[in-house]
């Protein structure tokens, strides 16, 4: 007979401890994925890939451009690679139009890298529309 209390009693606070912990998940996730306006000093990363062999001087000349444009804030341009990633404020520019401005106003064949669908699905699977998470933190906010 005590062995069974033992065991109910068990069932109990482990359903309670569990109940406790996943409420605080829920609230922790829809606090951290609730929209928020653009704060000023948040920064963007962007790459652009160019489509031609640079050298090192023609990286010192990619990477000088960039920092004249308005809103980045930083520049690092890898010649081996041929690839140009920078730092910019989404407030004050975005990043297709710095990306459409360097092919128009350089002489180089580049593209703004984007991430493919199959890579967007490795990220966070907190935000994944289809994850159970997802569900329970957005059926939590409906409700609050």
């Amino acid at each position: 007979m005590n062995r069974k209390k033992f065991i109910k009693r068990a069932l109990i606070i482990a359903g309670a401890t569990f109940s406790v912990l996943l409420l605080v998940l829920v609230v922790h996730l829809s606090i951290v994925l609730r929209p928020k306006p653009l704060d000023p000093n948040i920064l963007a990363l962007a790459r652009i890939d160019i489509k031609q062999p640079i050298t090192d001087e023609d990286g010192t000349k990619i990477s000088t451009w960039l920092y004249q444009q308005k809103g980045v804030n930083h520049v690092l341009c890898n010649p081996g690679s041929r690839n140009v990633v920078f730092t910019y404020y989404p407030v004050k520019v975005n990043a297709n139009e710095i990306a459409g401005n360097f092919t128009a106003q350089l002489p180089y064949k580049a593209e703004r890298f984007m991430p493919s669908a199959e890579q967007l699905k490795g990220g966070c699977p907190a935000v994944s529309h289809n994850s159970l998470t997802y569900k329970v933190v957005h059926l939590f906010n409906r409700i609050f």
